[in-house]
């Protein structure tokens, strides 16, 4: 991850935002220290809301083998989702 002084940040903010939005990272530094990382916003969710997962279980369940072996390990948990 490249290093920017705080000072660039201010200085070029918009190139520098440009840079973030096409992917790249950096590590910003107040005096040599880093204090923050500048990173792009991803676009991935973090998780599923309960209708999702509803809604991909019922469209696409999970197959017996693996409910068993999950049932196996955590007992029957598999079915209350």
């Amino acid at each position: 991850m490249r290093e920017i002084p705080q000072r660039e940040l201010r200085n070029n903010v918009s190139a520098i935002l440009r840079q973030v939005e096409s992917g790249t990272s950096l590590r910003i530094t107040v005096r040599g220290r880093p204090v923050a990382d500048l990173t792009p916003v991803s676009e991935k969710k973090s998780h599923l809301t309960p209708e999702e997962v509803e809604r991909i279980v019922r469209e696409a369940p999970l197959d017996r083998a693996f409910t068993a072996d999950v049932g196996a390990v955590a007992g029957d948990t598999v079915d209350t989702l």
